[in-house]
């Protein structure tokens, strides 16, 4: 049985081969609706760049609605640096003709999850958990009507990517990251800890560019231009491929590793503000409120992802 979720998401390269990834995949993975929330660029940005996304795997059919403009409580950190002014640079994607539905982002996720059977909708989160956490704010109930919130955020052993302590998704919302750490519903967090190891190595990145499709010639592009940065930073032969590690965690849990304990976010400290603080070794009696995945297997999500790639246009 194909398993129904919501991707929420900021639409830069790594989050657009999430998505398409999931699109490719639809006798395991039921998108039921993509949400834009702001992060890499701005919202009005990011709804485009879903939108274009959603177009070049074909699956117009997928609506996509715009969530919430700006942090909680925080100015909008945004990495036009990695991501570029559009947020999506490298391919040239034509202007989505696919429309933006009217309602708003936070209200079909409730909606959805108040109208769908309990427990059957998964939350894909690839950016700041701003639309996550409103809602649950918004209408409480929904947190026990979750199958399970998997995340792409956070780090405990690679510490920080955006500050020295804090992981990008959690920094640009730590007050929101909060909220959904404490709601109760299951959560599998994938962090630096995982992406740092599925590395887009040029061999990688040539074997999905020599699929000879639209999708496989617009991932590498993209893929291509957003890995400059990474590489620069890190001295690694690849740089690492954070969000389609969500969706390849829904089709082959394992090609991953971790354990259930309990995961808390900083957000008072100016020094570690957004900082994930994951009680790995179970040294304190936190309750333990997510699996916290801490190795993954690279070939193998590679070779997963450069499969489901082929079948696109």
């Amino acid at each position: 049985m194909s398993r129904k979720i919501i991707i929420d998401t900021d639409p830069g390269q790594d989050d657009a081969v999430a998505i398409l990834l999931a699109l490719a995949s639809p006798e395991e993975i039921e998108v039921l609706g993509i949400v834009a929330v702001a992060g890499n660029v701005g919202l009005a940005q990011n709804a485009i760049n879903a939108r274009k996304v959603v177009e070049l795997s074909g699956r117009t059919d997928i609506p996509v609605y715009a969530g919430c403009a700006r942090p909680m409580r925080r100015t909008l950190v945004t990495a036009e640096h990695v991501h570029g002014d559009t947020g999506l640079n490298g391919p040239e994607l034509p202007d989505p003709q696919v429309p933006l539905q009217a309602q708003h982002g936070v209200d079909y996720i409730i909606d959805t999850l108040m109208n769908a059977e309990p427990k059957t909708v998964t939350l894909c989160t690839l950016g700041p958990l701003t639309n996550i956490a409103m809602a649950l704010i918004k209408q409480p109930e929904i947190a026990d009507r979750i199958q399970e919130i998997v995340m792409m955020g956070g780090a405990y052993f690679e510490v920080g990517n955006i500050t020295p302590a804090a992981e990008f998704n959690i920094y640009v919302d730590p007050e929101a990251a909060n909220v959904v750490m404490r709601c109760g519903a299951p959560i599998t967090i994938q962090p630096l800890d995982v992406t740092h190891m599925i590395q887009s190595t040029p061999a990688r990145l040539d074997a999905i560019k020599a699929l000879g499709n639209r999708s496989g010639q617009a991932v590498y592009d993209m893929l291509t231009f957003s890995e400059g940065f990474d590489l620069k930073k890190y001295g690694w032969i690849g740089a690492p491929l954070h969000d389609p590690t969500v969706i390849a965690y829904l089709l082959q849990p394992e090609l991953f590793e971790g354990r259930h304990c309990n995961v808390e976010i900083e957000t008072a400290s100016e020094l570690t503000v957004g900082m994930t603080v994951v009680d790995y070794w179970h040294v304190t009696d936190r309750p333990r409120n997510a699996t916290y995945l801490r190795s993954g297997d690279a070939d193998g999500f590679y070779k997963l992802l450069t499969e489901r790639l082929a079948r696109l246009p």
